[in-house]
């Protein structure tokens, strides 16, 4: 039996992978990067197979990771993490700059970046494990980098559909959760899987003004459904 809440102790940071050129490019929010090697510098990032930038990484073989502070704000989460770049351009309300072989590397509250070559791609079921030389590596600020530990505990968000570590609580084992004394309703986001919990909130769900909308990815409160 895999109990989920034993993986959630595993140590996560919180990323913006870009790729692309000047011409096109697009990132994604990504909380699996992991270095590997000192010599040559070695990095792993993960992606799933269903992102619009595995495709553009597929063609550039480059990417830039920009390290997120605690203080990132919600906008750069529910860009990249909750809009897909088949859908609109990500990158044109930030700040960004352009490495190696032309990489877009987001800047906007970043405070380090790294630029890429990618040398090996990995198939790794429903993500691709990059193995990536940095070539460039940029400390821009001494902030603390966010985890996703504090991501989920202090700024209450949610793993999205396409992250490595995302869970459909409606298959979680009765046994893996944990049993609350209080009985409540709660409603889930669909699009990006909040859980409005009307026991840990002063106003029920259904009390909610009808503009209120969801805090992570922002949709109205009639994209929710009870569970």
């Amino acid at each position: 039996m895999i109990n989920h809440q034993a993986l959630s102790k595993i140590s996560y940071g919180l990323y913006i992978v870009c790729s692309g050129d000047k011409e096109a490019g697009n990132g994604f929010v990504c909380n699996s990067v992991t270095q590997i090697s000192s010599n040559p510098v070695l990095i792993m990032v993960c992606c799933n197979k269903n992102n619009y930038t595995a495709e553009v990484i597929a063609q550039k073989k480059v990417l830039s990771v920009s390290v997120l502070p605690q203080t990132v704000s919600q906008g750069i989460i529910n860009t990249f993490g909750y809009r897909s770049g088949r859908d609109i351009d990500k990158l044109k309300d930030f700040d960004v700059r352009y490495g190696i072989n032309d990489v877009p590397v987001l800047t906007s509250e970043a405070i380090a970046t790294m630029e890429c070559d990618v040398k090996q791609t990995i198939d790794a079921g429903t993500h691709l494990l990059y193995i990536c030389e940095i070539k460039e590596a940029t400390l821009i600020s001494d902030l603390a980098p966010i985890t996703y530990d504090y991501y989920h505990k202090v700024k209450k968000g949610t793993s999205p559909k396409n992250a490595p570590t995302y869970v459909d609580e409606s298959t979680v084992e009765e046994s893996n959760s944990q049993v609350s004394t209080k009985t409540s309703e709660k409603y889930r986001c669909q699009v990006c899987g909040y859980i409005y919990d009307d026991a840990e909130n002063d106003i029920s769900f259904a009390a909610l003004d009808d503009d209120w909308v969801c805090p992570v990815c922002g949709v109205s409160k009639s994209e929710f459904e009870k569970i």
